[in-house]
């Protein structure tokens, strides 16, 4: 299993408790995908560089998993489905070099 980094952006007309149910939800993707989430970063609302579908601002998440290389393009496709994410940034962590 690969190590990942996803950033989400959620509709900022959501309450906090439904950003949570939507994190939850995607928590629950991965590990049925055989995955596991090592964390997740809620950042909070901040203000977009620009408008994302008439938002200025948006409620942003970071999550850190490991999921298996096969089962990726279906979860992206997955969180592309949803309707109160705004933008994912879904990439490959890389480890450190020792020197």
């Amino acid at each position: 299993m690969r190590k990942y980094e996803l950033m989400s952006v959620f509709k900022p007309n959501l309450d906090t408790e439904e950003v949570e149910k939507i994190i939850e939800k995607i928590n629950s993707v991965i590990t049925d995908f055989g995955g596991s989430v090592e964390s997740v970063d809620k950042a909070g609302r901040k203000k977009l560089a620009y408008d994302i579908q008439n938002f200025r601002d948006g409620y942003f998440a970071t999550t850190i998993l490991s999921l298996p290389a096969d089962k990726v393009a279906e979860f992206k496709r997955q969180l592309r489905l949803n309707d109160n994410i705004l933008r994912t940034m879904f990439m490959e962590v890389s480890e450190k070099a020792s020197v």
